[in-house]
């Protein structure tokens, strides 16, 4: 029969692995391990840091230590006195995460995720601004901004969202942090190569509406695909939204509201009634309300819903290809 340590072994994980696991910096974890001694028992042929769950659960305590504001020498010492001999480890789920999973009361609520939502989460937690900087960096150049918000950015953001609504006025910090984080990492995604001469898609919050992000995202995988937008942020007033629409002859107008409070009919009404153009050949935009601000509002004329960001890229691009 195998052994708790030949168990252990097992699970044998790179650097770069157990940062995304935790949401840590990987050259946090290079600096812990050369300074503290905080890192993997193990080098594969003497020189590939491999790490076991003995040692992930030893730099867990330690960003747990951290991230509740102990200096990191101290942090380093308590969690290696801390740490639990080899045969009084919890036992392992099958993918290797302790079971009742990390942070203990601060954690975020994430359910079944990646582990990229998991790191980034912890990381999130902590304030620690240059492992989140790290993370949405890669994971949006490994996986791309549309499977990197769906799966990773928007599943945390809801998360801090919901923590942030039972915890009183706790969380705000993190809620802020980690959204200036998202929208630097997507702003930096967002280039486009080689746009193709279509009329652009005009992006924009309706009045009052402070939520931005999803837009960003949206004008960022548009960027992806080539495709040409203007991004006007959040909370266009309403005079400004009606010249951008008359100025730039956009293809399709997609209006953002994240709460009922913002959704304006009246607002959707004049905008879907607009034209521009010479006589005998006026245009009208194609107008796309986006948002759960939209959901108890009727069908209004002229009008279309985005549900999900990758279903809206195909009705847009459909659109301005037309």
């Amino acid at each position: 029969m195998a052994s708790d340590t030949d168990a252990d072994d097992a699970l044998s994980l790179s650097t770069g692995a157990v940062a995304r696991r935790l949401g840590v910096a990987a050259t946090t974890l290079r600096s812990w391990e050369r300074r503290y001694g905080i890192g993997p028992a193990v080098r594969e042929d003497g020189r590939h840091r491999r790490w076991t769950r003995g040692d992930i659960a030893l730099v867990e305590e330690m960003c747990r230590l951290t991230g509740q504001g102990v200096p990191p020498a101290e942090a380093a010492r308590a969690a290696q006195r801390a740490a639990p001999a080899p045969d009084a480890r919890a036992p392992d789920v099958p993918d290797g995460r302790p079971r009742g999973g990390p942070g203990g009361r601060t954690a975020l609520p994430l359910g079944d995720v990646r582990q990229e939502c998991r790191g980034l989460a912890r990381a999130a937690v902590r304030l620690d601004a240059p492992a989140m900087e790290e993370l949405l960096e890669a994971v949006i150049a490994e996986h791309g901004v549309v499977t990197a918000w769906e799966e990773v950015l928007a599943p945390t953001l809801h998360a801090v969202g919901r923590k942030w609504a039972t915890a009183g006025e706790r969380y705000v910090e993190v809620e802020h942090l980690l959204s200036w984080h998202v929208s630097s990492a997507i702003r930096r995604a967002h280039t486009v190569r080689g746009a193709q001469p279509l009329p652009p898609a005009l992006l924009a919050c309706v009045p009052g509406e402070e939520h931005s992000l999803p837009m960003e995202a949206l004008a960022a995988a548009l960027g992806e695909r080539g495709l040409p937008a203007r991004m006007f942020g959040a909370a266009l007033p309403a005079e400004a939204l009606f010249e951008a629409v008359r100025r730039s002859g956009p293809s399709a107008v997609v209006l953002w509201a994240q709460s009922r409070s913002t959704a304006d009919r009246a607002l959707v009404q004049w905008i879907a009634g607009m034209e521009w153009g010479v006589r005998g050949a006026r245009e009208s935009p194609a107008l796309l309300l986006a948002g759960p601000g939209w959901a108890g509002m009727g069908a209004v004329p002229g009008t279309g819903r985005l549900q999900g960001l990758r279903s809206a890229l195909d009705v847009i691009e459909e659109l301005m290809r037309a």
